[in-house]
């Protein structure tokens, strides 16, 4: 009896599934909006679910037309901003407000926000036709709430087609002009295998760099299917996206300096780049945020990460999620009062200051210590939220500490090290793939 070969389409249709196993929705390539880049009809669902009052206020003024006037408004603001500005800030239109995502909150203490948290509508579309100049299609496309966020080209190495060869469809053959495929307008684009992820978060045709989003150098062998089933299995979780999009994604601006041999001189050029976390900064900071919540205050852990592994966002993401951490839903105090971050380097400190500080949401979170040990103390007397310092200026008061009892203080030390330690009692991550 011949075996029937397992096809891309069988690839396809196995993470369709499995998503669709997840509460995800089913969606058709027909009900996309090639002009839009919008599922109208997911955009206009959730919103008369969540916000029916705004609704009806700006249906009052627009009229019948009131549905292809706000889809259109909407999409020139992801076209604007971006899709990660919307989802987190939503729009307004004449005199109303719109949520266009709703995300989980750090205690159970308001279940009228739990209920709308339920109401996010993640749907997943296999071949969609995106352009209006071609019959070009992208396998799979997630979106939330009628709003396209992530893009995924799939290859079977079965049927001898490779990761490599995902890469290269993004590179070659993926006009990063096409609205869909705009910078900022889709959160993360993913070459997906059998064996090996890659992403990236920017098109500009060959020079597209996809970086590893591997669990290591190679994944490990699944004994229950794929190499790469994490992505869609857990990354792709309801609840972890939602908090993905809520906690990680980020535009950073980015500052660096050259020399103009035209004017003699050294300038300064300035550029966007959109974060979203590798495989195994998630990891750790996920495991971090676990033992936290599992064991609370009082404990050491030891993270390394290898070179240009991206430390500084890593810890940028912990120390932010670890303001807000509480022990139990219904806990009304933080586990930690003040997180401070702490470096060996006065180079390293100004870097990892910008760093989360940019990450920042909330104005005021983050307090960096510029000046001297007085402001440090102020600010662990007031209790910032998240502090950032030297180790010099931190050992100035070290001997004041007795006089903060009973404030829960979490040190985040980052320091620049040659070689690695293998005998911490808690190991949380060794390094990047």
């Amino acid at each position: 009896m011949s075996v029937m070969p397992y096809l891309e389409k069988d690839f396809e249709v196995h993470i369709e599934e499995s998503l669709l196993k997840l509460n995800y929705l089913q969606g058709f390539p027909e009900t996309y909006n090639k002009e839009l880049c919008l599922i109208p009809s997911e955009v206009i669902t959730f919103i008369q679910e969540t916000q029916y009052k705004e609704w009806q206020k700006l249906e009052n003024q627009y009229g019948s037309d009131m549905e292809n006037k706000f889809c259109y408004r909407l999409s020139q603001e992801i076209a604007k901003h971006g899709a990660l500005h919307v989802l987190r800030k939503g729009i307004k239109d004449r005199d109303a407000k719109f949520r266009l995502a709703y995300f989980k909150p750090s205690s159970g203490l308001n279940p009228e926000h739990l209920k709308l948290y339920s109401c996010n509508r993640l749907a997943v579309v296999r071949q969609l036709k995106y352009s209006q100049r071609n019959e070009n299609s992208i396998d799979l496309v997630i979106f939330l709430n009628g709003i396209p966020i992530i893009t995924m080209e799939l290859k079977n190495s079965l049927t001898g087609q490779f990761v490599e060869e995902a890469i290269r469809q993004y590179q070659n053959d993926r006009d990063p002009n096409e609205p869909l495929l705009k910078f900022k307008r889709c959160l993360v684009h993913f070459a997906v295998g059998n064996e090996k992820i890659f992403m990236t978060t920017k098109l500009e045709g060959p020079n597209t760099r996809l970086l590893p989003f591997n669990k290591d150098t190679e994944n490990p062998v699944n004994p229950e299917g794929h190499k790469t089933a994490y992505l869609w299995e857990d990354i792709l979780q309801r609840d972890n996206l939602l908090m993905l999009i809520q906690n990680y994604l980020h535009v950073q601006r980015i500052t660096e300096k050259y020399y103009d041999p035209g004017s003699n001189s050294v300038k300064e050029k300035e550029w966007e780049a959109f974060v979203f976390p590798r495989y195994h900064q998630l990891d750790v900071v996920k495991d971090a945020l676990r033992y936290a919540k599992a064991r609370g205050a009082g404990y050491n852990y030891l993270v390394q990460h290898s070179a240009g592994s991206g430390k500084s966002n890593s810890i940028a993401w912990l120390a932010h999620q670890l303001a807000s951490l509480y022990q139990k839903e219904t806990d009304t105090e933080r586990i930690f009062d003040s997180i401070i971050v702490i470096t060996d380097r006065k180079i390293l400190d100004r870097q990892l200051q910008n760093t989360i500080k940019q990450f920042e949401q909330t104005v005021g979170v983050v307090n960096p210590i510029d000046f001297n040990s007085a402001q440090l103390k102020e600010a662990l007397e007031l209790g910032k939220d998240i502090i950032i310092t030297t180790i010099q200026k931190f050992s100035v008061i070290a001997k004041t500490m007795t006089e903060l009892k009973g404030k829960r203080l979490l040190l985040l030390l980052m320091k620049l090290i040659h070689h690695r330690v293998v005998n911490h009692p808690n190991i949380l991550n060794k390094s990047s793939p």
